[in-house]
């Protein structure tokens, strides 16, 4: 999919997690921040008690998405194909499944359908690479305590100047080689708990302004 330049900010998230109660609150928080344009890097669904209204939200919102190894398993393994061999595995084999059945097959092909990147151009002639682990494979992160040497191999040689991430859950940003890395962090299952990471990046005829911050939110009582 071919983006217009971007002029105005973008809000970027990621790893929302079925986890309606965080991501409505940065949703408000980036409505109160003037962000219209919003895109979202995988690990959309898993996780959470309201994956489909999850899905339905982000629809509304316009979220262009790329997948994550979460939204590619909802799309395309069968849950009755899992075989737990202890009490964990149990518990996620029926998370999978509930999930599953919770979002039907439609959805689930819309999530395998998803991309692994997004491209944007800045007003600037910059870009920006938005994928959920690393340009080099989906599924191998970027991690806040890396090397700039284990880095850089994951980087790919990717001609984007801005590379967006999530996977990991953790937020942060660093130039590595001519790149600037920014891992968005996790909207619904922050390590920290309660709270829901974001980033704000705006446009600049010369640079990118771009601004990581956290909403907090309470977790409904259980009925």
């Amino acid at each position: 999919m071919a983006h217009p330049p971007a002029s105005g900010p973008i809000g970027f998230l990621s790893d929302v997690h079925g986890n309606l109660t965080a991501l409505e609150v940065v949703l408000t928080e980036l409505e109160r921040l003037g962000v219209k344009r919003l895109y979202v890097a995988g690990d959309l669904l898993l996780g959470g008690e309201e994956p489909l209204a999850v899905w339905h939200r982000l629809q509304e919102q316009g979220a262009i998405c790329t997948r994550g190894p979460s939204d590619m398993a909802l799309g395309s393994v069968d849950p009755s194909s899992l075989v737990p061999i202890d009490g964990e595995q149990r518990r996620q084999a029926r998370l999978f499944a509930d999930t599953r059945a919770a979002i039907g097959d439609l959805v689930a092909e819309r999530l395998r359908r998803l991309p692994e990147q997004q491209r944007i151009p800045l007003i600037d002639g910059r870009e920006v690479l938005m994928v959920h682990g690393s340009p080099a494979d989906s599924t191998r992160e970027i991690g806040h305590d890396l090397t700039d040497d284990e880095i850089l191999p994951l980087l790919d040689d990717d001609p984007a100047d801005i590379i967006i991430c999530g996977s990991t859950h953790v937020p942060f940003q660093r130039a590595v080689g001519e790149y600037h890395i920014v891992n968005v962090g996790s909207v619904g299952a922050a390590p920290e708990g309660q709270i829901a990471h974001y980033t704000i990046l705006t446009p600049r005829m010369s640079n990118a302004e771009i601004l990581q911050d956290w909403v907090s939110y309470e977790e409904p009582e259980a009925s």
